[in-house]
Order: C-alpha cells, then sequence, then structure tokens
C-alpha cells in the first residue's frame, strides 16, 4: 500500500510507544528515516484506559468536545488532566530524544504510523503539530482502525492506508493483532536509536 513512498525526502514518523515496532517495519521497507511523534492521551480521572482528547509534542491539544459535554468533568479536573499529561509528554521526549531536536519538517512528506487507530485524537493532535511544523503532505499508515475514526482522521490529512478497518460500536486496537502487547519505553528507545544513528536525525 506504501510502495509508492519509497526512498525520497520523506521521513516516519512513530507515535510511542506502540508505533514504534510499526513505523520501524515501515522505515525499513520504504527506506525513510524514523523518528517519533510524541502525543499522549489526556485521561479520565476514574479510567487511565480512557482519555478525552490528547496534547503533542509542541504543546497542541486536542479535545473529545462532543465527548467531554456528557462527562461533568470540572475546569479544575480538566485543567490537572491536561498539565499531567503535559508532564507526560515532556518526561517522554526526554527519554526518546535526549537533547536531540525534532527534525525539519519544512516542505516534507510525513508518513505518521501508530498500531492503530481507536478514538483518533491522538492522532488528530499529531496531525495538527506535525501540519504546523511545515510538512508538505501527511499520509496516516496504521495496521487497524475504527471506520468512523479513520473517516473523521482522513478529512485531516492527504491519504490513509489501513488494511484492517472495522465497524461496530466496540472497537480494541489488540483485538486485531494475534501477538499484542504494551511496548514500553526502553523498547521503543532502543528501536529509535538503531534509526537515529543512521540517518534518523536529518
Amino acid at each position: 500500500m506504501l510502495e509508492g513512498h519509497v526512498g525520497g525526502r520523506g521521513i516516519v514518523l512513530a507515535i510511542p510507544a506502540g508505533g514504534l515496532p510499526v513505523g520501524a517495519v515501515v522505515a525499513r521497507r520504504l527506506n525513510l528515516p524514523l523518528d517519533v511523534a510524541v502525543v499522549s492521551k489526556v485521561t479520565l480521572p476514574w479510567n487511565t484506559e480512557a482519555g478525552y482528547g490528547a496534547v503533542a509534542f509542541d504543546g497542541t491539544v486536542v479535545l473529545n468536545e462532543a465527548l467531554l459535554a456528557g462527562l461533568g468533568l470540572g475546569e479544575r479536573q480538566m485543567r490537572e488532566g491536561l498539565e499531567a499529561t503535559r508532564t507526560k509528554v515532556a518526561r517522554r521526549l526526554k527519554a526518546l530524544r535526549g537533547d536531540r531536536p525534532m527534525p525539519d519538517l519544512a516542505g516534507r512528506a510525513v508518513i505518521l504510523v501508530d498500531d492503530g487507530l481507536a478514538s483518533g485524537f491522538t492522532l488528530l493532535a499529531a496531525v495538527e503539530a506535525v501540519r504546523k511544523a511545515g510538512a508538505k503532505e501527511i499520509a496516516l499508515a496504521v495496521p487497524t482502525a475504527h471506520a468512523e475514526s479513520a473517516r473523521r482522521v482522513a478529512a485531516e490529512v492527504e491519504v490513509v492506508y489501513c488494511p484492517n478497518v472495522r465497524g461496530g460500536w466496540r472497537f480494541a486496537v489488540a483485538e486485531a493483532y494475534e501477538h499484542w502487547y504494551d511496548v514500553s519505553e526502553h523498547e521503543a528507545a532502543e528501536i529509535l536509536d538503531e534509526f537515529t544513528g543512521v540517518g534518523g536525525e536529518d
């Protein structure tokens, strides 16, 4: 599906941590550099698996306003949630990038990769941040996605590549995999190190 992107000045940006193993395969196949677009979802105070928005590496915030309308979260809870997420993003940036600056995305084609697309708000935040950084065009490549979320993100990028699109009211990325586990930050850093030493710094 991605063979038209082989070589050139494009770059693969993976969403850590789960997007790194997928991004590594894509980058190798396309002979492109691999780097990360650090984004984290803003989780609910009572359920850290569920989120109502996301914060990107440049501070971009995208919120699920439709969901928020029915949650009844107070201003203080939202403020604390956003601050906690900003802190997590900053820590993960330091862990994965150290002092290495973001690659120059101005005028480049970017392929955003994650392990799957559930609500889509994490990737929407990534898309907005990458667009602000000057990317010429953005493609999204995910192994699996919920149909409604894929349509939502497709409206914000040039193209979406997804071989496994699913419908229904319930969707979990893990269910599309024969073997799935939570990728640790350490493993993500090791994968990234393989690339940044050979051109990923750009």
